[in-house]
């Protein structure tokens, strides 16, 4: 199994902090965003190689970042070239240049870099193997739907088995918001590929491409109980921090 974290957004809404350096490796209790889900990857020993995937403004940043980095697992670095928001590739085109450069021949763990994840991640990858060969995405109760608003909304119904998926939803169904986090078993990854030829989709939302997936195909969902943080604005990143520096 492989792991592939996705960081080559720009972090707009986070700006100033993101303008000119990259959003997984801003410090979070003096270490880098990037590193706590690191810690949990270190922990699975399966786990044959680390791929990350930034953009050429970036790159250089994540490369200096791996070569301080004392993590056990093999890190490569992937640039997707991109330079600029107006450029990106998006979510989906990331995640399977990922893929395609590391080849089709393994399962892939699949994580955003901008995540902070409390527990560990030993649960979800066995729960996800006892589904195979269907894809498994990491399902966490935030407690209120009127903040599942600004995530991808989920419903999951008997054998855990995802019946609903919206994103972004006006008015959520529930509060089970979908993480950055999905176990894609290597019989499936062809279909990344076939998300791409649909043209509907917006490919700088990893959320689309589920969407899509639970239509095409069974999905299925591990509900997280502990914290998680996607860091996508000021203010969830100045929170974390203060969570996790003991001010709340």
């Amino acid at each position: 199994m492989k792991a592939l974290i996705l960081a080559a957004g720009y972090g707009t809404r986070l700006y100033p902090y993101t303008k000119y350096f990259p959003k997984p490796l801003l410090e979070v209790n003096k270490r880098p965003v990037i590193d706590y889900l690191l810690d949990k990857l270190n922990d699975l020993s399966d786990i044959s190689r680390i791929v990350v995937v930034t953009n050429a403004r970036f790159w250089k940043h994540f490369c200096r970042w791996r070569e301080k980095s004392s993590f056990k697992k093999k890190i490569r670095v992937i640039n997707d070239m991109s330079n600029s928001p107006k450029d990106k590739l998006g979510a989906i085109a990331d995640m399977y240049l990922g893929i395609k450069k590391e080849g089709f021949d393994d399962d892939y763990l699949v994580l955003g870099g901008d995540n902070f994840i409390e527990e560990e991640l030993a649960g979800f990858v066995g729960f996800a193997r006892r589904k195979k060969p269907h894809i498994t995405i990491g399902v966490v109760d935030i407690g209120s739907k009127t903040e599942a608003r600004h995530f991808g909304v989920v419903i999951i119904g008997s054998n855990n088995r995802i019946i609903n998926f919206e994103e972004k939803p006006l008015r959520p169904k529930s509060s089970l918001a979908a993480m950055c986090l999905y176990y894609f078993p290597r019989a499936k990854l062809n279909l990344i590929k076939a998300c791409m030829n649909d043209s509907g989709l917006c490919f700088d939302n990893i959320g689309a491409y589920i969407g899509w997936l639970t239509r095409e195909e069974d999905v299925y969902g591990f509900i997280f109980k502990r914290m998680w943080f996607d860091i996508g604005h000021i203010r969830t990143y100045r929170k974390l921090n203060d969570i996790l520096k003991g001010k709340r």
